[in-house]
């Protein structure tokens, strides 16, 4: 897997470009002198943890039939300063999974379970390094 930054502008706006060819943008804050036109790495990499892992449940859930009306995910991530440098790694992560539909409740607790502990790369490369809990909600 490759991906390439273009730098955008003379301050920290980038494009980002994969193997789909699609187009992420990404900027640095304006404290640091960004101008808001993309988002954070850190907020990148939430970002593909919880797309990683929705595709896995999907996934799972239509294989088992599942009829899903609306369903989104919240990430959420507490980072932590190490010590003599500037890093703040993730270390807490939490993935709040939302769904709406006549869903049964065990196929989507094992849907998520088989994402976590199975399918999902993101969660993998993130594991060693940081604490990943879940929860869900289902509403009719």
């Amino acid at each position: 897997m490759k991906v390439e930054l273009v730098r955008v502008d003379d301050g920290f706006h980038f494009e980002a470009t994969g193997s789909s060819d699609q187009k992420v943008h990404t900027d640095a804050s304006p404290n640091i002198g960004g101008k808001n036109m993309g988002v954070r790495p850190m907020e990148l990499l939430l970002m593909g943890l919880g797309s990683c892992t929705a595709i896995d449940v999907v996934l799972v859930l239509k294989k088992q039939r599942q009829d899903i009306l609306d369903f989104r995910i919240s990430v959420e991530g507490d980072r932590i300063k190490e010590d003599d440098t500037e890093r703040s790694p993730f270390r807490k992560i939490t993935i709040h999974y939302f769904f709406k539909g006549n869903l049964d409740r065990a196929k989507v607790e094992r849907a998520v379970k088989l994402s976590m502990e199975k399918y999902c790369s993101a969660t993998a490369q993130f594991e060693p390094l940081a604490e990943i809990s879940h929860e869900i909600t289902i509403e009719a």
